[in-house]
C-alpha cells in the first residue's frame, strides 16, 4: 500500500496550474490573477469632496462660531459626477455633494451640519482647517502603482479595486470544470421513491458540492448504471467539457466494479490502495488525447469525501494557482478516546468543543456514517502507527471551517 502522502504525489503529478484566459471581471470572482495589475491613474482621480456641504476659502471662515457665524454667497451647485465652471474667491462658496469635483480656488469643504443648509447664501457656523474634507488625487494609489501581484486571489475586495482602476478584462487562471460521475446499478435521484436494496445518489450531490467549495466549477453527471459500456461513452462525452474528471464507487475488488474494469483497459490509469481509513482504494490517471485528468474514489459516502480532502481538493487549487494546497493542521484535546488500524492514517470525523478540545461525531468512524460526517467540523489525524488515542491526548486535527 502507497502512504498518503505518496498517493498525493503520484495524483498531482502530472497536473498543472490551468493556463491563462481572459475573464470579464464579472466572472473573474474566484480566479486567481495571471498577471500583475497596476492602476493607469491615480486613485481617487480628481481632487473630491469626502462630506456633503460647502467647498469654501477656509481663511474666510477662521471667525465663524455659532453665535457669530460667517455668511457666504452661494455661486453654484455641483452633485456628484458634475463639475463646476465657477472659481471659488474670498467671501463666496459652492454648495457640494460628496465624491463631486472640487472647484477652482476652493481650498476646503465644511461640512452641511456646520451650516444653516442655504442655497443662495449659507451661513457658517465654524471654521475648518486648509484641507479639510478634501480627498487628495493619489492620495490612495498614484499612478502606476502595483495595487494586485500575480497569483492573488480575486475576492469581492480584489474585484472592487480591478473595477476602480479599470479593468474590464482580467487575466486569470481559471476555475477548473470538474465533471463528477457517480457509479452504481443501486443509485437513484434523490426524491424518487425506492424499493428494497436502492440508495439516493447522495456521492455526487456530496463532490460537487466539495469541488464548488474548492474554488471549481464543478456539474454532476450520472448515476450511471453499472454498464462498461454507458460508462466509457459517459467518459468520453465529458474529456472535452472539463478540465478534471471525477467518479465515485466502482474501485474495489467486486464483480461489478465497473470504473476500475472500464479505466484499467485503458492503460493510462493506475489504481492501488492507500494506507488510509476510510477511503483504502483510490486510482488515478489521464483519459483522452487531451490527457484530462481523472482520479477515482471509493464509493462509500465517508471514504468518497475524506479521499476527496486528501487527494482531489489539493489538486483542485494546484489547478487554479495556489500556493497552499492543503488546509491548516493544528493541535487540540481529543474529548473521548478513539481505536484506529495499525499501518492506516485514520481521518476521524470530529467537531470543535470550547477551548481546543475537539469531540468525534456519530455514532462510529465507519465509512458509512453519513450523520457523523454531518455534523463535523474537523478531522482528526492518527498516525500510522498509532492504534489508540486516549481521552484527552493531544491530537492532529484538520478543520474543515478554513477555506
Amino acid at each position: 500500500m502507497l502512504s498518503v502522502d505518496d498517493y498525493r504525489n503520484s495524483v498531482l503529478e502530472g497536473i498543472g496550474v490551468l493556463s491563462p484566459i481572459e475573464l470579464p471581471l464579472s466572472s473573474a470572482h474566484g480566479c486567481v490573477l495571471a498577471a500583475d495589475v497596476a492602476s493607469p491613474w491615480p486613485l481617487p482621480s480628481f481632487d473630491n469632496s469626502s462630506m456633503d456641504g460647502y467647498a469654501v476659502i477656509a481663511a474666510d471662515l477662521t471667525s465663524a462660531t455659532g453665535e457669530r457665524p460667517v455668511e457666504l454667497t452661494v455661486i453654484d451647485d455641483v452633485p456628484a459626477g458634475f463639475r463646476s465652471t465657477e472659481v471659488v474667491t474670498a467671501g463666496s462658496a459652492i454648495r457640494i455633494m460628496t465624491g463631486a469635483p472640487m472647484p477652482a480656488g476652493a481650498d476646503a469643504v465644511v461640512p452641511v451640519e456646520r451650516t444653516d443648509g442655504g442655497t443662495q447664501t449659507v451661513q457658517v457656523t465654524g471654521s475648518v482647517e486648509r484641507g479639510a474634507h478634501v480627498r487628495r488625487a493619489g492620495e490612495d494609489v498614484v499612478a502606476g502603482e502595483l495595487v494586485l501581484p500575480k497569483g492573488t486571489l480575486i475576492g469581492a475586495r480584489q474585484v472592487a479595486i480591478l473595477a476602480a482602476v479599470g479593468c474590464g478584462l482580467v487575466f486569470v487562471h481559471p476555475r477548473p470544470r470538474v465533471a463528477v460521475i457517480s457509479t452504481g446499478s443501486e443509485l437513484v435521484e434523490p426524491g424518487l421513491p425506492l424499493r428494497h436494496g436502492l440508495i439516493s445518489d447522495s456521492n455526487s450531490y456530496l463532490l460537487v458540492a466539495a469541488a464548488k467549495e474548492a474554488g471549481a466549477d464543478a456539474y454532476r453527471v450520472g448515476p450511471i448504471v453499472d454498464d462498461e459500456t454507458l460508462f466509457l461513452r459517459t467518459v468520453e462525452d465529458q474529456i472535452h467539457r472539463c478540465d478534471l474528471i471525477l467518479t465515485s464507487g466502482g474501485v474495489s475488488m467486486g464483480a461489478h466494479d465497473t470504473v476500475k474494469t472500464v479505466l484499467s483497459a485503458l492503460g493510462s490509469v493506475t489504481f492501488t490502495k492507500v494506507a488510509m481509513n476510510p477511503g483504502m482504494p483510490q486510482g488515478h490517471g489521464f483519459v483522452g488525447e487531451e490527457r484530462v485528468p481523472i482520479i477515482t474514489l471509493p464509493g462509500n459516502p465517508v471514504s468518497s469525501y475524506i479521499s476527496f480532502e486528501n487527494f482531489v481538493r489539493p489538486a483542485i487549487r494546484l489547478m487554479r494557482g495556489l500556493p497552499d494546497l492543503l488546509r491548516p493542521q493544528m493541535t487540540a484535546v481529543c474529548g473521548a478516546a478513539l481505536t484506529s488500524p495499525f499501518g492506516k492514517r485514520q481521518f476521524a470525523r470530529a467537531r470543535f468543543l470550547a477551548s481546543g478540545v475537539v469531540l468525534p461525531t456519530g455514532t462510529g468512524q465507519g465509512s458509512h456514517v453519513m450523520g457523523g460526517l454531518a455534523s463535523a467540523e474537523a478531522l482528526i489525524v492518527i498516525p500510522e502507527e498509532v492504534t489508540g488515542v486516549e481521552a484527552g491526548q493531544t491530537v492532529s486535527v484538520i478543520d474543515l471551517r478554513t477555506r
